[in-house]
């Protein structure tokens, strides 16, 4: 695999310049490969060599780069030492890199492919909480709460991949002034029957109906506080009511979620924690920490002069608290109950001052774990709209995605026949939508566009399952031939050896989604895999083949499968086998 290769690289540059081969693994990566144009396998960066004082800062760096490169012997491992640009180019032997790369796909391995790299020691491990997803029961579950629940995924399953402790959670928006209006507009627009047969739609037409009510009629404002206070002083019958609500809500989402292929391990709420942020404003208070504005209401300084030209609101005028307030609460019982290393919010990209105010709050209260609290945000989604119209619940976007994507696959004339249509359908829709949104800079504002997005041409989602489907085809087909032993000298053409020097770069591709939590290199690493293998379909056919030169191409296909239904897992897609 591609660490076996940068150590026994790293080693000879460490005996060269009598320093640990450990120093050279950072300067060391994998050249990203071109179709139909050969290339070295590794580059050794010069320059990170001199930041880092393995070689004098000053200096011609071109001179340094053809000196050392001058220094290096080839061996059994390294055929070729070529100087670039302030890099050192290395060719491996080219049997060798097919035995190595192919190796752990006839041991049983296929899962752990890469996962054993030695650029994974240097990153953090420990209990990861990542909250993502949180809709507010009975209001939309809008394109936010989408990109929340496919970003934050993404995030929980590449940190587990990499051996962190993951804790999944879900912090509904189930406390509020929004329960006031709930509770009282139940009474006088809901219904039982309504409820049971379609919850979230029910409780969303009843909460549409009790706000404009609630414009016009001061009487109905008043239900909604006189509710608001008995739910907080725990009156049995409005919280009975909210319970239940709560209950069914969280029972439909998790039935929605499990289509998405998505799962929690705590569904926790701002309910959860409105008590506890009563206990947090007197630890505010008795650590000084706590001012009271010109209006009444409670502060905190945030200015770096204690000036209070920046501050955060905790406490009403009214002695009520904020949203902010129960973020405290919940943060630090979050610590208490789970003892976290890592805590990662998944949030829309408006709230990040709410998160630096957070943050800066916490560290202010001497928690110094809040320095390792982390805040992702991402842009908005323009333009998401289903046939019925805006977008109101999740359900109504898969729902549409099955919907489209069946339509695509019944006009297609490569359509397998598949035992469950709708299942694939929805698997392949849903595949696409995770692409789209994954494509760029999570923070980048995006148009969506379903028919773009389910484009069987081009880079898609759709090209992922059809890919991997294609795959899965040709080795059931080729059930028996495949053999544990095969001979690496049969796969050395260029086609061959450039889909290997690709998968050399998958360890460095998952390391760098890991530093900066950004799903765009993972996408677009295994849309280049597809392409890749596309081309070896054409020029390495199994059918007709010698049984040597089979199992040899069997494995090359069947190593590029694993890597690629790997990485899709990662991004919380399903892989079809057929479609």
């Amino acid at each position: 695999m591609a660490c076996f290769f940068r150590r026994t690289i790293a080693a000879k540059l460490g005996r060269t310049l009598q320093q640990s081969e450990d120093a050279f693994i950072p300067a060391l990566s994998a050249v990203p490969v071109f179709k139909k144009q050969q290339t070295a396998d590794f580059k050794l960066s010069i320059s990170t060599l001199r930041i880092r004082g393995i070689l004098p800062s000053s200096g011609d760096i071109q001179l340094q780069t053809e000196g050392l490169a001058s220094r290096l012997q080839q061996d059994s491992v390294v055929e070729n030492i070529s100087a670039g640009r302030g890099v050192i180019n290395f060719k491996v032997d080219r049997k060798l890199l097919v035995q190595k790369m192919l190796e752990p796909f006839g041991k049983d391995e296929d899962e752990k492919f890469a996962l054993n790299s030695e650029l994974f020691n240097t990153l953090k491990r420990g209990t990861t909480l990542v909250e993502y997803s949180s809709p507010n029961i009975a209001k939309k579950f809008h394109a936010g709460h989408l990109r929340s629940t496919i970003i934050g995924n993404f995030i929980a399953n590449l940190k587990q991949c990499l051996g962190n402790d993951v804790i999944r959670m879900n912090y509904l928006g189930d406390w509020g002034m929004q329960f006031g209006l709930l509770g009282a507009g139940f009474s006088k627009f809901g219904c039982q029957e309504k409820l049971k047969q379609n919850p979230l739609q029910h409780l969303f037409e009843v909460y549409v109906q009790v706000n404009k009510e609630a414009e016009h009629n001061e009487d109905m404002m008043q239900a909604a506080r006189d509710f608001f206070r008995q739910l907080e002083q725990h009156e049995s019958e409005a919280l009975s009511l909210w319970q239940q609500f709560r209950e069914i809500t969280v029972d439909e989402y998790q039935h929605v979620y499990k289509r998405f292929g998505v799962h929690f391990d705590i569904y926790s709420g701002e309910s959860f924690h409105h008590h506890q942020a009563q206990e947090v404003v007197q630890q505010l208070h008795s650590q000084g920490l706590l001012k009271t504005s010109e209006k009444g209401t409670g502060v905190v300084d945030l200015s770096s002069t204690g000036d209070m030209s920046s501050v955060c609101t905790v406490l009403r005028s009214d002695g009520t608290t904020l949203y902010i307030t129960r973020d405290l609460a919940a943060a630090i019982d979050r610590q208490d109950k789970y003892h976290f290393d890592e805590m990662i919010y998944v949030t829309d990209k408006s709230q990040a001052n709410h998160f630096h105010q957070l943050f800066h709050i916490l560290l202010s209260m001497g928690h110094s774990w809040a320095d390792r609290c982390e805040h992702v945000p991402f842009g908005l989604v323009l333009g998401m709209n289903t046939r019925r119209g805006e977008v109101v619940f999740l359900e109504d976007v898969l729902d549409e995605a099955q919907a489209r994507m069946l339509h695509n696959m019944n006009q297609s004339k490569t359509t397998k026949e598949v035992d469950n249509p709708e299942d694939t359908a929805e698997k392949v829709g849903i595949s696409a939508l995770i692409v789209q949104d994954f494509r760029g800079a999570l923070q980048s504002d995006y148009k969506f566009d379903w028919d773009r997005m389910l484009q069987a041409q081009g880079d898609t989602g759709v090209l992922l399952q059809y890919t991997h489907a294609r795959l899965r085809s040709l080795i059931q087909r080729n059930e028996g031939v495949e053999a544990v032993i095969f001979d690496p000298s049969l796969l050395l053409e260029q086609t061959s050896i450039t889909i290997l020097q690709h998968l050399l770069r998958y360890d460095e591709v998952l390391y760098q989604s890991a530093q900066d939590l950004q799903p765009k290199h993972l996408v677009n690493f295994l849309l280049k895999l597809c392409h890749l293998i596309a081309a070896a379909h054409r020029e390495l056919p199994v059918k007709g083949s010698s049984q040597d030169v089979a199992q040899a191409r069997l494995r090359l296909f069947s190593g590029a499968c694993s890597v690629l239904a790997n990485g899709m897992r990662i991004l919380g897609i399903t892989p079809v086998d057929k479609m």
